[in-house]
């Protein structure tokens, strides 16, 4: 049994930001934090005190989490970034809110006393006879303490504090991961006499300053009692703060609007899965389910908020089970069966338009990125001004355009449609010729969506039906959102600035009229866009040619065969430049350390080469990959640095390849795509050393051994959520079982109740209707599907009781 906490967070927007410049104004930025670690960095919007970010996370943090901060920045090209103020928000307040946080919070002060992060290794026992009660405490080491020095690290000593005495450790100079492995001894006699709250024992740990005060880094504190009951005391321990004193500033920092919402799941073992997971392979398999019952059931029982998750998984589900097309085919077949009005086909956010566009987001990703991205590039980097509505216009803008003078509207609108067409030029012909890029499985997915729409809109009236049918998915819902946010599709690393997001928003909707067959054409508020009209009307016409290109495949292909080639080992999950630290390069200056490579990673390799051309490349096969992790910055001075460890058999210590990337975004993506193909590796660490063995010790535990065991955990499944996450039936399924278990009362209720008996031993249907449900409900799908629900509940409460027994086990120990 496995835990999976999966923590989505949204920045949206900042309002009444304080001005840190001298221009009266700010540079803001958002850092985000988890636990003290660092997993996102916004774009900066520049000389804004409200500014708009509207970028989103999901982060899969197996052994779950403590606090998520956000810190707003003010960027200055010259010294430090200033530090505006923050939002801590607890995983207990985030799981207390069950619909998830969207709202305006106020940013409070940054208390350096409550910046504490780490943990510290005790051993605690008492030591009693008739003359004598003592308290030895054992200080073994700590780590992943807040560095609260220049030089990235700090000078960590202990200090206890029980029953009015006072001893500390030695100070170990410059490390975050210090090892003490000191025992002091306190005398308990006449403890009994001080106030049941002074009955404790609190253990502080300092960063030691030469000059100044010393640097609060966190504490722990044990009450005595529990420890006079059981022998001893021992395991690692989290650094908390002294306590939250901030006060109420009224919003003067300024505020964030924020979303967060927090799943957190139990996985069991497989087996209990299976039932779920065969009633839906049946519900696609079995001939005798024409009305999809069981698939409608499962529409009609999910909310239209929980209808994305639910799909989502429902695809992943049936990609597993290499039935992902044929799955699609049944809800399709029902979607265009229940649909009177061909204009209103797919219309709706139903469970078909939701699959079929998580679908093509997972299998046609790369194909997307090889289509758009070069044009996209383009646009990003020439930055013209485009404009077509006469409301929008800006003459002062006409600099950029012509120098010999200033320019009419007109001639604006003349150069806008100039750059228009030739932007659009290179997007529709990428997009029309790249049939054979097009992935088999969506092509027999549109192939089979074809059929259903001929069938059910046959004849000449209907004709364009069937490609209004494809093109509104391939075209409105995959190729116009890219376009108009590239960010959310991965095609750039920030969004678009003002200028280029005015241009990609007009390109994406002439993509959206030729989607539509510029069906629209001459009708609507916009007509400025008609200067465009002959070109969308040329367009519909290749459209139809290249749909039908599209679709003509053999039709034997297995659906099975075409899914299972989603997550081909060769296929590219992530590649671009980064700098690789060269092996030898000890005693050489940082300049001459680090050597620009073309990396490439795919489910069998990492390889890197000086460029995406060069025919010598080196290679380093996954499965030798055992840990994936970030380098302190004190170790080569260098931020943004991460480590590849690699190991041949049973080598001890293993080969590290350090390499550097260019901003914190750019390195946690690197870190999640090598730990998602390296995810099920068999020799994979469950410690390592953040820094680095320079000059006869490691630099972050200071450790003289190149081979002794690492002084910090390993992040083996903290990973990013998107499109390239690799399949988890189990996963999947107990999410899927997570959205059931919320309406199983309702599937009771609503298909259950009053059903006859008789009818029901002799497996007969009944006519059950519901709201947004047509057609017949079999009364056997829906027991079946509740007897499958309370299976799962069960074995969810036997494994609760069992965790809850060895939690109160463990407590009593304490």
């Amino acid at each position: 049994m496995a835990r999976n906490t999966a923590l989505y967070f949204r920045l949206v927007e900042g309002k009444n930001l304080p001005a840190k410049d001298v221009s009266g104004t700010s540079d803001p930025y958002c850092i985000v934090k988890v636990d003290n670690e660092v997993v996102a960095r916004t774009a900066t919007v520049w000389k804004d005190l409200n500014p708009f970010w509207g970028e989103e996370f999901t982060l899969h943090l197996p052994l779950g989490f403590h606090t998520l901060s956000f810190y707003v920045m003010d960027e200055d090209t010259i010294g430090h970034d200033d530090v505006i103020g923050k939002i801590s928000l607890t995983k207990e307040y985030i799981a207390s809110q069950p619909r998830g946080i969207d709202s305006w919070i106020n940013l409070s002060h940054v208390n350096p006393d409550e910046e504490v992060q780490g943990e510290i290794y005790l051993e605690l026992h008492i030591m009693q006879d008739q003359h004598k009660c003592n308290l030895h405490c054992h200080v073994l080491e700590a780590r992943d303490l807040a560095p609260r020095d220049i030089s990235g690290t700090s000078d960590p000593f202990v200090r206890i504090f029980c029953n009015n005495q006072t001893l500390e450790t030695s100070v170990i100079k410059r490390t975050r991961f210090p090892r003490w492995n000191e025992v002091l001894e306190f005398d308990l006699r006449g403890i009994e006499e001080l106030d049941p709250a002074d009955q404790v024992i609190s253990i502080e740990v300092w960063d030691w300053d030469m000059v100044g005060k010393n640097d609060f880094l966190g504490r722990v504190c044990f009450p005595l009692e529990p420890l006079h009951r059981n022998p001893a005391v021992t395991g690692w321990f989290r650094l908390l703060p002294f306590g939250n004193t901030d006060e109420e500033n009224g919003g003067k920092l300024g505020s964030l609007r924020v979303k967060v919402s927090l799943s957190e799941e139990r996985i069991l073992p497989s087996v209990y899965y299976q039932n779920l997971i065969q009633l839906l392979v049946e519900s696609v398999q079995s001939p005798d389910q024409g009305d999809c019952s069981l698939l409608a059931l499962l529409e009609d029982m999910c909310s239209a908020e929980s209808r994305q998750e639910v799909a989502v998984k429902l695809v992943k589900i049936f990609l597993g089970q290499g039935m992902a097309v044929a799955f699609l085919d049944r809800l399709n077949m029902r979607e265009v069966n229940r649909t009177g009005d061909p204009n209103t086909l797919f219309r709706s956010n139903s469970l078909a338009s939701k699959s079929m566009e998580q679908y093509m987001k997972i299998v046609g990703m790369p194909y997307l990125h090889e289509v758009l991205r070069p044009i996209i590039t383009r646009i990003f980097e020439e930055k013209k001004y485009v404009e077509l509505d006469p409301c929008k216009i800006d003459l002062n803008r006409s600099r950029r355009i012509s120098f010999k003078g200033s320019v009419s509207e007109q001639q604006i609108r003349e150069s806008s449609v100039e750059s228009l067409r030739g932007y659009l030029s290179d997007i529709i012909d990428a997009i029309l010729g790249s049939v054979e890029q097009c992935p088999p499985g969506m092509r027999l997915c549109f192939k089979q969506l074809h059929k259903r729409v001929e069938e059910r809109f046959p004849g000449a009236a209907s004709q364009d039906v069937k490609y209004a049918a494809i093109s509104g998915f391939l075209f409105l819902r995959f190729f116009a959102p890219a376009i108009l946010t590239p960010k959310l599709f991965h095609l750039r690393e920030h969004h678009a600035d003002p200028r280029t997001a005015r241009t990609l928003l007009l390109l994406a909707k002439v993509v959206q009229s030729i989607g539509n067959l510029g069906q629209q054409l001459g009708h609507g508020k916009e007509q400025w866009m008609s200067p465009l009209h002959p070109f969308i009307q040329q367009s519909v016409g290749r459209l139809r040619d290249f749909l039908d290109k599209l679709i003509d495949m053999e039709s034997d292909v297995e659906c099975g065969q075409t899914s299972r080639t989603l997550f081909h080992p060769s296929v590219t999950i992530k590649e671009g430049f980064l700098h690789k630290r060269k092996a030898d390069a000890v005693n050489l200056v940082t300049r001459f350390t680090f050597k620009k490579r073309y990396f490439c990673l795919t489910g069998q390799s990492l390889s890197y080469s000086k460029s995406p051309d060069w025919q010598v490349r080196s290679s380093i096969p996954v499965h030798r990959i055992c840990a994936v992790e970030r380098v302190d910055d004190n170790a080569f001075q260098q931020p943004n640095m991460m480590q590849i460890i690699t190991q041949d058999g049973d080598t001890q210590g293993g080969h590290i390849m350090y390499i550097q990337c260019k901003n914190v975004n750019d390195l946690n993506q690197w870190l999640s795509a090598l730990r998602k193909v390296s995810l099920c590796n068999q020799n994979l660490l469950s410690t390592y050393h953040p820094g680095a063995y320079r000059n006869s010790h490691w630099t972050c535990c200071l450790q003289s051994e190149r081979t002794v065991r690492g002084c910090s955990r390993t992040h083996l499944a903290v990973t990013l959520g998107d499109w390239s996450d690799p399949l988890d039936p189990d996963a999947e399924a107990q999410v899927l079982y997570r959205h059931l278990l919320l309406v199983k009362d309702m599937l009771r209720n609503k298909y259950l109740d009053g059903a006859d008996d008789v009818a029901t031993c002799k497996g007969e249907t009944r006519g059950f209707t519901g709201k947004g449900l047509e057609g017949t409900i079999t009364y056997s799908a829906a027991r079946r599907l509740l007897s499958v629900i309370e299976d799962l509940q069960r074995a969810h409460q036997v494994f609760e009781r069992r965790e809850r027994e060895e939690t109160s086990n463990h407590s009593n120990c304490i």
